[in-house]
This record gives structure tokens, sequence and C-alpha cells, in this order.
């Protein structure tokens, strides 16, 4: 025979148990979401304090000479990918060849009027400059496939031993030369690298500050077009 018990519960029991689920529920829901957020939390402390350490071992390395330099050079090679702007033809200056004589590393003598009437690229730089050896290596590469056709000079105040010997050290083949007189006023050098390229009319076509992709295409273009006007 089926019996049916029916149970009373008061109202405040029935409101008694109904906050002790909503406590279990709310106990439940806390635990499991800081097992969720602990191990992020974690995480995120751990990257921070990571990166802290990157940036004060940065700092150490920019401090040493050794590895200032070497730094400083794969920063710059990073914006050394781009060819410089082309100065447009209706606002190009033109330069004076003016008696400015120049000594190669060989002891040979070469004046600046020596250049007139020809393409050239005039680079002034040093060894000891960052953004001038991150370009180097465009340099090289647009010097094995010009020499002879464009004068690619590059130009240092430094003995020609310590030119010497960062050219032999890194395989380069320019013709560097010092200046035995003070800069023409074509070229106020204030900063290097500075970089011109003239053409055959001793126009600049091209006046970069600072170091740029030598070997792009956009300057491979436009020597080829300056050596057929």
């Amino acid at each position: 025979m089926l019996r049916i018990v029916k149970l009373n519960y008061s109202d405040e029991k029935l409101e008694a148990g109904k906050r002790k689920i909503e406590f279990l529920l709310l106990d439940w829901r806390r635990n499991f979401d800081l097992e969720i957020a602990l191990p992020y939390v974690m995480e995120k402390k751990t990257r921070s304090r990571l990166i802290n350490i990157l940036f004060v071992i940065a700092i150490v390395l920019m401090i040493i000479p050794q590895t200032r330099t070497p730094i400083q050079v794969f920063l710059h090679k990073g914006l050394s990918l781009f060819g410089p702007s082309i100065i447009d033809e209706s606002e190009r200056e033109s330069i004076s060849f003016e008696n400015w004589q120049l000594q190669g590393l060989d002891g040979e003598i070469v004046n600046l009027k020596d250049f007139e009437g020809e393409v050239t690229l005039l680079n002034f730089w040093a060894t000891w400059c960052p953004p001038c050896i991150a370009e180097m290596p465009s340099l090289q590469e647009l010097h094995n496939d010009y020499s002879g056709k464009v004068n690619i000079v590059l130009i240092s105040n430094e003995e020609p031993q310590v030119v010497d010997r960062f050219l032999l050290k890194n395989n380069y083949e320019f013709n560097v030369y010092r200046p035995m007189g003070s800069y023409p006023n074509s070229f106020q050098i204030s900063s290097i690298p500075r970089t011109f390229i003239l053409s055959n009319t001793g126009e600049i076509v091209v006046d970069k500050k600072g170091s740029a992709n030598w070997n792009s295409e956009k300057v491979r273009a436009l020597l080829d077009i300056l050596l057929t006007e």
C-alpha cells in the first residue's frame, strides 16, 4: 500500500537551507575561480620579473664598451633596411666642384674636381660610428656592382692605420680618403653618417643623414637612370 507522507517545513528552515546552498555554491565558485586565476597571476608576475631582468641586462650591456657598439650596430641595422629618399628634381641644389684635396690610404692624392662630370656617391663616416658600421655591408654590395661606373668615395677624418684595420677586418674594398683641408661649403657635415649622391652635372640627388640601405632597388634604379643622362 502506497503511503504519501507530507513533510512540513517552516519558512525559517527553508530560508536557512537556501542560504546554506548559496553559501556552498559561492564557496565552490570562489575556489574554482582561484584555481583558474592563480596560474595567470603567477605567470604575469613571472613575465614582469623576466622583463625587468632583461631590461637591467640590456642597460649593463650598453654601459660596457665592448658590448655597447655591437648592440648599437644591431639596432641601427634595423633602420638600415630602407633606401634613402630621393630629392625632387625641382628642389635639387647643385654643388661647385671645389679644389678640395683628399688623400687615400695608399697616399694617393685626389681632388674633388676629379669627380666632376661623373655620377658620384660621397659617404662621410668613421669606424667608431654604429650607424656608419650598420650600413657598410650595403655599401660594399653596391660597390661590387657599380665600381668603375659610379665613384663610391668614403671620407673619414681618422688615421689611415685605423681605417685600414677596419677594412681588412671586415673584407671591405672601398676607396677611403682623408680630407686634407676644411670641408667645402657644399658639404657642411654636422653628423655622420652623411651620404650624398651627385649627378654628372653636380646636382645633389640624395642627401641622407643617418644610415640607409644603399643596395636597395630604389638606389640601384636611381644610379641606372643617372648613368644614362
